[in-house]
């Protein structure tokens, strides 16, 4: 089923819709770094501006390697986990309705994880 076609481009329009999502909320993080604005929450205790730092890589850069299919399983896993803390550690207490999306980000990204990159890629697996 590997060699399908229609599985290919499923897995590239996965890996580029998601991590072009991804990305909307990536941004603005990263513009907020260059405008050398470093307040942001501190999910892990470990300092408001190494966490914006983290969120930036999760949330702007790995999702562009994902999406050209450059290391994508190794690129996907740091925004998985960004994805993780945001679901469970600063969205812990939160409805579902609040931290849905986080999982949804989660689940997309641990499925790229597992199928890799596919035909269409740099990595092209």
């Amino acid at each position: 089923m590997k060699n399908n076609l229609t599985y290919n481009i499923g897995l590239a329009f996965l890996r580029i819709t998601a991590s072009a999502l991804m990305m909307t909320h990536g941004i603005p993080k990263f513009q907020k770094l260059l405008a050398g604005d470093l307040e942001f929450g501190d999910p892990l205790g470990i300092g408001g501006g190494p966490s914006l730092f983290l969120a930036i890589i999760g949330e702007f850069i790995c999702p562009i390697l994902v999406i050209i299919g450059f290391k994508t399983r190794w690129a996907a896993a740091p925004t998985a986990i960004t994805m993780a803390v945001a679901a469970f550690i600063v969205h812990g207490a939160d409805p579902y309705s609040v931290k849905e999306k986080a999982l949804l980000f989660l689940i997309l990204f641990v499925t790229i994880i597992l199928l890799g990159p596919g035909k269409f890629s740099i990595d092209k697996k």
